[in-house]
């Protein structure tokens, strides 16, 4: 505890406005519905949740659940997310961290029926800097109120808006589904006759680091290069990470399309990597992401592509073919493929979908909305060179709309995960999806799999932010083998222009190659029932 209550001690001086422990802590919870209010003590959760018992009154609520949801209300009572409270504290201040608060502030409140904002990051702070840790009990135990009062009307809205945006989602799933099978059931390539795309490529490959210098932008960074073995110039395929992220989490794809022939260019990002959140965590920075990122990401690969065409041209040991260049990205690096892919940044969009932040459901926009920030302008992010893409679960609704996503004009493959709760599929992939107009497009969709599910996983050890298993979704490693093949097969078909990898384009592919327990689907044209849920606003 003296560990603990130094750490808080550390953080104290670190905030804007000191948060010393509370002299009280929250002995109920109020639930109130315009006149009418109910309540339960803490200290009946913290029962159920340690010991299993249900004391009287907890039961008066308990005789309404089935037992699947009494077990989950304890799992998440008592499940720990292991983050310092420094780093609690550094994102709270954020941007996204203020914006998250004071959507949740309307919901969780005083008990003098104040926003809950201020009371709610003085919680978590104290509960992470605590011996049991950063988990939903504790933080309960640390708001600096005597009671808690939750706003019935507000959350059951929240949680309609939701169940709708859920509904809608498995529907779109299940209609992508019926559509994959069908086409699937009709095909005549027999797939088990033809190269296996999940395993290994025939070629050995070469890696090296660049260090690039940007004097314009007065910006430094790295990108890894994968060269393969090869008698003739290698196609370009430049992968760009998400939020967060590093040029390490998508190696294995670029090891893969290296296997195959491709030269793999992988840039890191240094103004929305790994080490800016390490920075931001250790309090060297107040955001994990800035606006100009929306502009210097696809700055950075049109530079190493210069770059690239520099050293082809000086040393023919590179031998790159850089009229055959794709790029593909995940999250904030899809956003990127698509930028330079030829979508520009839709301010009038933005604004509108940003003025009512508190309520918005889906946390991308916390992200998107960041843009607005910017100088408005029309941004030239369009790079000629990229002669296809592929954006993996990427942040597109709001930043680029319709409007935008429509200019598109270059062969676009489109990855969704049907459980991402990061960038939601129906609202950021699929409606985006049938806003294309280019004649070849492809929507993925990987059922199972999370937002985080492509990636490789972090090492513990180096990593400022330690996901929990689950995050990846039940089956990873499946999904990754997926995008070893989508990647390889579209990369030929438009990248290096091979038109006998095209029939691996195609539903009877994904079906081929699909396992029961997480399948994959592959589309060009989404259902025509889908129609009137495309056309349909969702919540915002």
């Amino acid at each position: 505890m003296l560990k603990a209550l130094q750490t808080i001690a550390i953080v104290s001086l670190l905030l804007p406005i000191a948060l010393p422990r509370p002299t009280f802590a929250a002995q109920r919870i109020y639930a109130s519905y315009a006149a009418l209010e109910r309540s339960i003590s803490i200290d009946a959760l913290e029962l159920y949740a340690k010991k299993g018992i249900i004391n009287d009154d907890l039961a008066a609520y308990a005789k309404y659940a089935k037992p699947q949801v009494m077990q989950q209300l304890r799992r998440v009572l008592i499940t720990r997310v292991n983050l310092e409270p420094v780093a609690i504290s550094q994102f709270l201040y954020t941007p996204q961290g203020e914006d998250l608060l004071q959507r949740i502030g309307q919901i969780i409140q005083t008990e003098s029926r104040q926003a809950g904002v201020y009371a709610l990051r003085s919680a978590l702070i104290l509960a992470a800097a605590d011996d049991e840790g950063l988990t939903l009990l504790n933080v309960l135990r640390h708001f600096p109120s005597t009671s808690i009062r939750v706003d019935l009307r507000r959350s059951l809205q929240f949680a309609d808006e939701v169940e709708i945006i859920i509904n809608r989602t498995n529907q779109a799933i299940a209609s992508i589904a019926k559509q994959a099978e069908t086409e699937a059931s009709s095909a005549v390539t027999d797939f088990s006759q033809l190269p296996d795309l999940r395993t290994n490529g025939r070629f050995k490959w070469n890696k090296q680091t660049l260090t690039l210098s940007d004097r314009r932008r007065d910006r430094v960074y790295i990108a890894d290069l994968y060269i393969p073995v090869t008698s003739r110039p290698a196609p370009v395929i430049v992968i760009s990470h998400g939020l967060a992220s590093d040029r390490t989490t998508l190696a294995y794809l670029a090891i893969h399309l290296a296997s195959y022939g491709f030269a793999v260019a992988v840039p890191e990002h240094p103004g929305s990597n790994t080490e800016k959140l390490r920075s931001l965590f250790a309090g060297r920075a107040n955001t994990a992401d800035e606006p100009s990122e929306f502009i210097n990401r696809p700055y950075d690969v049109s530079y190493l592509l210069d770059r690239l065409q520099a050293l082809d041209a000086d040393d023919p040991t590179y031998e790159l073919n850089l009229n055959q260049v794709g790029v593909i990205g995940q999250s904030f690096g899809g956003y990127t493929a698509l930028a330079l892919a030829g979508a520009p940044i839709n301010f009038p969009q933005l604004q509108k979908d940003c003025e009512d932040r508190v309520n918005a459901w889906n946390i991308s926009l916390l992200l998107q909305c960041r843009a607005l920030a910017l100088p408005v302008t029309q941004y030239n992010l369009r790079d000629s060179r990229i002669k296809a893409a592929i954006a993996i679960n990427p942040l597109s609704s709001s930043i680029f709309g319709e409007d935008s996503l429509s200019q598109i004009k270059i062969p676009l493959m489109i990855v969704s995960s049907s459980d991402d709760t990061v960038a939601p599929a129906l609202s950021e992939q699929i409606i985006p999806f049938s806003w294309l107009t280019t004649d070849k497009k492809y929507l993925v969709l990987l059922e199972g799999g999370t937002h985080f599910s492509t990636l490789s996983e972090p090492d513990p050890n180096t990593s400022p932010l330690a996901l929990p298993f689950p995050i990846y979704g039940a089956y990873p490693n499946l999904v990754k083998r997926y995008m070893r093949a989508v990647s390889v097969a579209f990369a030929f078909s438009y990248v290096a222009s091979d038109a006998q990898y095209l029939p691996y384009l195609s539903s009877s592919y994904t079906s081929a190659i699909a396992q029961k327990v997480s399948p994959v689907r592959l589309v060009q044209t989404l259902p025509p029932d889908l129609n009137l849920l495309v056309d349909t606003k969702l919540p915002k």
